[in-house]
């Protein structure tokens, strides 16, 4: 996950000099400095977003289409030297470039630039897909929100136990599937495994679009069951990433209990690894360090 000391490990924080100051401005959040730099780009995220979608709106394109599309290369550059400074910074530029929250805020810039410097391509691809893409910068907001981290964790923990579970749910559409195409039909417009397979999914997952409907009392029981059925479907999925998120949430608060007990008391820097004694930033022994180190406690 997205972290100061993930930041460090991965990427490479510069020794010294102007590269190790940016670098703590925007990799590192616990600073006033990287916390207000990290602010201001959320600020940023969200207009530009809000932005984009008074763009797509044809009212206010009409009336304010040059005011909107001046932010939008506003926007576009800040990104732009926000990228370029998060690559200068850091001593593994490709493999930032690389990661996912790389390929996000590229992914922020390259639609403006591309409709700017080739105008044909709207000959090939609708130009309003391009400009969609925009949207993406939502995601680099992914970076600042703990909630987010968590739910990522969980997800994670949970990937085979869901796998499994679509697995048995496949299973069941397909079963289901077969026996409504032999209960009803083509003449009840189920003409196919697949189509009865369709039919099974959105009556599972509560959808019901009505454009299939059994006829036979066979058929609407079968479709009775697949409507009860559906319940447990949804609830399955949500219990196991749930229990996640609790084993989440108790594994990071005995973290933080960690980390409150290596906070330095010289310059104020947390964050540290588990078996820590002295300080990552200035050197000075942690709090925990020195009463394992002091004689009385020996």
């Amino acid at each position: 996950m997205f972290d100061d000391r993930a930041a460090d490990a991965r990427f490479g924080k510069p020794a010294s000099g102007w590269r190790r100051t940016l670098f703590t401005v925007i990799f590192e959040s616990e600073t006033r400095a990287g916390r207000s730099f990290d602010l201001l780009l959320i600020a940023a995220i969200l207009t530009s977003v809000g932005v984009v979608m008074l763009e797509s709106m044809a009212g206010m394109r009409a009336r304010h289409g040059a005011v909107l599309h001046g932010l939008e290369w506003v926007f576009t550059a800040l990104f732009t030297l926000e990228y370029l400074a998060r690559l200068v910074c850091v001593q593994r530029p490709l493999r930032y470039a690389l990661s996912f929250y790389g390929v996000i805020d590229l992914l922020a810039l390259l639609p403006t630039y591309l409709v700017a410097l080739e105008p044909s391509l709207g000959a090939l691809i609708d130009v309003r897909v391009l400009r969609l893409l925009r949207v993406f910068r939502i995601f680099k907001l992914s970076r600042y929100a703990h909630e987010y981290r968590t739910l990522a964790l969980a997800l994670a923990a949970s990937a085979r136990k869901i796998t499994v579970f679509l697995g048995f749910v496949m299973l069941l559409v397909l079963v289901s599937g077969t026996l409504m195409y032999v209960v009803e039909g083509p003449p009840h417009g189920f003409t196919s495994i697949p189509t009865a397979m369709y039919w099974a999914v959105s009556t599972m997952t509560t959808v019901g679009f009505g454009d299939l409907v059994p006829r036979t009392d066979m058929g609407r029981l079968i479709a009775s069951a697949m409507m009860l059925t559906g319940w447990g479907v949804l609830a399955v999925p949500t219990g196991i990433v749930t229990a996640e998120m609790g084993a989440q949430r108790r594994l990071q608060t005995l973290r933080d209990r960690a980390a409150a007990d290596a906070h330095c008391t010289a310059c104020g820097a947390d964050g540290h690894a588990d078996d820590a004694h002295y300080c990552r930033r200035c050197g000075t022994a942690l709090p925990r360090a020195e009463i394992a180190l002091s004689p009385a406690r020996t």
